[in-house]
């Protein structure tokens, strides 16, 4: 008698991770094609080579693919963020803001943020789950190196640290958001200075 073969079950996991993965590529994909509003969910199923119901078994809308979408990027592109930490607070924030307003210009970046921010007026669950995965973490690292600074004696010792982040970032956000005017490496550094002065230590 001949011994039959063992045949491996298919790895429902692995397959699970790929059409994930295929899903959250097309969805980039066709942002940066099409743009968002021409982007649907038969399209993201159609160029992924799934059903539209497995989109729809993992994410409640489109909203929620685009977001995840751009999480899986900068995952991929960054790997765990962290600032840098020179001991010079002013040339390191000058560096992160500079940085910040280059991501912003980046097509890559640019139209999946542009979606969101689209999305998120209007989708109250959409707009937390945007906070837990994109702005809380960006906001914690900020904190993080100034906290730093606050302990080195660079900020006043009653610095507002929440504050402080988001008059970094509110303006850069609010500029780029409302094409109100050009980001430039001047208007990173001029905004690095104005935050500093109003919480750097005082005589």
């Amino acid at each position: 008698m001949c011994a039959m073969k063992a045949h491996k079950a298919p790895n429902s996991a692995r397959r699970n991770e790929q059409s994930r993965q295929a899903i959250l590529t097309a969805t980039r994909e066709l942002i940066a094609e099409v743009g968002y509003a021409k982007v649907t969910i038969e399209a993201i199923a159609s160029r992924a080579g799934v059903g539209k119901q497995t989109i729809y078994r993992w994410w409640p809308s489109k909203g929620f693919v685009v977001l995840e979408s751009f999480v899986a990027l900068i995952e991929t592109e960054e790997g765990a963020v962290e600032l840098p930490d020179t001991g010079d607070i002013e040339a390191d924030l000058k560096l992160v803001m500079r940085e910040t307003m280059e991501e912003f210009a980046t097509p890559a970046f640019e139209a999946p943020i542009r979606a969101l921010n689209t999305e998120i007026i209007n989708d109250p669950a959409l707009a937390e789950a945007y906070n837990e995965k994109l702005a809380a973490p960006t906001d914690e690292v900020m904190r993080a190196r100034l906290r730093s600074a606050r302990h080195a004696g660079q900020l006043s010792p009653d610095a507002d640290l929440d504050l402080m982040a988001e008059m970094l970032y509110g303006p850069l956000y609010q500029r780029w958001l409302l094409r109100s005017g050009p980001l430039t490496p001047e208007f990173a550094d001029g905004l690095v200075e104005a935050v500093l002065r109003a919480f750097g230590p005082r005589a």
